[in-house]
C-alpha cells in the first residue's frame, strides 16, 4: 500500500514540476517537405522545424519560441 501511495505522489510531483521546455527534443522526419538536398525534421516535443543536410539529425531545438528570440 505504501508503494502505491508513493508512486501516486511521485507522479503528481512530476506532473506539477515538469516543464515543457525541459523535455528533450524528439525529432520526426517528414520526407514530403525535403528540399534542395536537405531533410526536413519537426520536433514532436516543442514543434521546432529545421532543415539539415542529408544523413544528419538535428541535435537541439532552434525554435525561436523556445529561446525567446525573434
Amino acid at each position: 500500500m505504501i508503494v502505491v501511495v508513493g508512486l501516486i505522489i511521485a507522479f503528481v510531483l512530476i506532473a506539477v514540476f515538469a516543464r515543457r521546455g525541459m523535455r528533450m527534443c524528439r525529432w520526426r522526419m517528414d520526407r514530403t517537405r525535403d528540399r534542395d538536398g536537405l531533410q526536413f525534421f519537426r520536433c514532436a516535443a516543442c514543434g521546432a522545424e529545421v532543415l539539415v543536410p542529408q544523413g544528419k539529425i538535428p541535435q537541439d531545438c532552434r525554435d525561436p519560441r523556445r529561446t525567446g528570440k525573434g
